[in-house]
């Protein structure tokens, strides 16, 4: 994990080529490439683009839904003048796991489909010349790793992944790959805390490199100017009249870290930072001190064509709507996204809840409508449990290793919907909280979202969040359509129930919404319908505003998305504000007429 988390860089010791592109291509349902030595090439010529999902750009079938190791390979060119350097490959994510050759030889392998890894491959390249570069990349689904499911083999022979989330399964190098070359002695990680006192900051830090030379550090303000320097590889920085970061007014300095042999620069590694400070007190959520009320949305990376690939034009599109409508905050369902979107959250001053994989821990296939059921399960008392954890924490490590450093993260996200009414999830909960804890330097605070059947009488987990997080659907999946009065009464009984317990701290609700079909209106109302999309809002706002310990509304979900297939599902999930195209339906006006008007502070006093 040393040279895979930093964000790769060109600087003055850095070197950093993009590797995206067309790759070679070639599905593996047999599994047989390892033993034709794939390893050192793939047969045929079919080529795809990296990143990017496999699944939607071709016509048929039997390759949307395919389930089992599938294989890429390019070539790559290695300068002569990169000799006596570290050379390594980075690859943003394979989902779910990968196994990497360079010129036939085996130089890494990684398990987890949302987070980075690199291979050192100083000692398998050829300079001067082409090297060739293959990876196995298998999409499989399973119960010891995160996000979970299961396998399956149909009458035909064909696999099939049965995830036991509400996403579609899409898989593939769908995040950039990266060809670096560092200095033997580098920076391979940045610990970073503030303290605020008065008008001016603190910058502490904790630099970890690969040698013992000494190391310089420097800030810069937005205008280029130097703001504080230090030395050693800890130490404070203290910044006069500092700038600090706010929601929606974003100010990012440059901070510089330098590993020096006397005059000389060893290394080099530069970030942005936004100075500020994230805590939970009593009822309420604090940036800087101060109250901030969420508003926001449950987001996917999902879009036409490439999938979950990173599209920086998708991007783009979201923020903008984001901004049009008022919002201030998203959490990153249900897996760590793409790098460069917490860049641009940086930039644009987004509050985020950054969320790892952890999502079907739950024993059904579709557990959000399992869950509303009020059936009891014992996910965590399966004898794989062991497994999963291990994995689930490995994930955690590789998350907040990366995005510790972000402002736009004030909370981490540790499991969505897992099962929670039976007592084997406690000291799983337990293990997972502290390590988050454990893990962060600036100790933000922890949640996980909680499904429909964890009310307060049956949850044996709430108390490990620092901030409730609920998952919820009266009026849709409960109740819905013209029973929504009565799903109403139930809801405010649940939140009754919540406040009887006096946790002093803070709620959102991290999902609410009804499925919408763009097409349909329909008076007076009826489920599916636009209006009805429109009505079940107010409801559920209503609710909210009745509630001072209800800190945040992050709507469900912010773009319609794909899902597997099923009678529950009109090609996807409908739940979306703004079509999967990225155009708004009516209750995204209503929303932006809510948002606007409500102030960043709302409630803040209700504490």
């Amino acid at each position: 994990m040393e040279y895979s988390m930093l964000y790769p860089k060109v600087t003055e010791t850095r070197r950093c080529v993009s590797m995206d592109g067309m790759w070679k291509f070639k599905l593996d349902g047999e599994s047989e490439g390892e033993k034709k030595n794939w390893g050192n090439g793939i047969p045929g010529d079919e080529v795809i683009p990296v990143p990017a999902s496999f699944q939607d750009f071709y016509t048929e079938k039997d390759i949307r839904e395919f389930a089992g190791d599938m294989w890429y390979e390019t070539e790559f060119f290695v300068p002569g003048e990169w000799e006596g350097k570290e050379i390594s490959i980075r690859f943003g994510a394979a989902t779910h796991r990968a196994l990497v050759y360079v010129n036939g030889r085996e130089v890494t392998k990684h398990e987890g489909g949302f987070l980075p890894f690199a291979a050192d491959v100083t000692e398998h390249v050829e300079y001067n010349g082409y090297n060739k570069l293959v990876v196995k990349v298998n999409n499989e689904l399973t119960v010891t790793n995160i996000p979970c499911g299961e396998t399956v083999v149909l009458s035909n022979g064909k696999k099939m992944a049965k995830p036991y989330f509400d996403f579609f399964n899409y898989s593939g190098l769908q995040r950039s790959v990266y060809l670096l070359a560092l200095p033997k002695e580098s920076v391979y990680d940045i610990d970073l805390t503030y303290e605020i006192v008065g008008e001016d900051a603190r910058v502490n830090y904790d630099v970890k490199t690969t040698g013992g030379h000494p190391v310089f550090v420097e800030l810069f303000d937005a205008s280029g100017e130097k703001a504080a320097q230090g030395e050693g590889k800890s130490g404070s920085l203290e910044v006069k009249n500092a700038h600090l970061w706010q929601v929606r007014n974003a100010y990012l300095y440059r901070l510089v870290v330098k590993i020096k042999d006397g005059e000389a620069c060893v290394d080099s590694y530069e970030q942005e930072i936004g100075i500020r400070t994230v805590e939970v007190s009593g009822e309420n959520i604090l940036l800087n001190g101060k109250p901030v009320y969420l508003k926001g949305f449950g987001k996917h990376e999902d879009s036409d064509i490439v999938g979950r690939g990173f599209d920086i034009n998708v991007m783009k599109r979201d923020f903008e709507l984001m901004k049009w409508i008022g919002a201030n905050s998203f959490r990153t369902a249900h897996y760590p996204y793409s790098e460069e979107i917490y860049q641009m959250a940086d930039r644009e001053g987004f509050l985020v809840i950054d969320e790892v994989a952890a999502v079907g821990l739950f024993a059904s296939l579709m557990n959000f409508m399992e869950a509303s059921t009020g059936k009891q399960t014992a996910f965590f008392e399966k004898e794989t449990t062991p497994e999963l954890l291990k994995a689930h924490l490995k994930a955690l490590e590789e998350l907040i290793t990366r995005d510790k450093n972000h402002p736009c993260v004030i909370a981490w996200s540790l499991l969505n919907e897992p099962e929670t009414t039976n007592e084997a999830a406690v000291p799983y909960f337990k293990e997972v909280f502290e390590t988050a804890r454990d893990l962060d330097p600036q100790k933000r605070p922890r949640t996980f979202a909680l499904v429909m059947n964890s009310v307060p009488e049956k949850c044996k987990c709430y108390s490990f969040s620092d901030i409730i997080a609920l998952n919820r659907y009266y009026g849709w999946y409960v109740k819905g359509g013209y029973e929504i009065c009565d799903a109403k009464e139930m809801f405010v009984k649940e939140l009754e129930g919540w406040k009887a317990l006096n946790l002093n701290k803070p709620f959102i609700f991290s999902e609410y919404g009804a499925d919408t079909m763009a097409s349909e209106h329909k008076l007076p109302s009826v489920m599916w319908s636009q209006e009805y999309q429109k009505e079940y809002l107010d409801m559920t706002h209503e609710v909210f505003d009745s509630y001072g310990f209800i800190k945040g509304e992050q709507i469900w979900n912010f773009a319609d998305f794909q899902t597997t297939e099923g009678i529950l599902r009109v090609n996807g999930n409908k739940k979306g504000v703004f079509t999967r195209q990225r155009q708004p339906k009516d209750a995204a006006y209503l929303l932006k007429e809510r948002w606007e008007k409500l102030p960043l502070d709302y409630k803040g006093n209700q504490a």
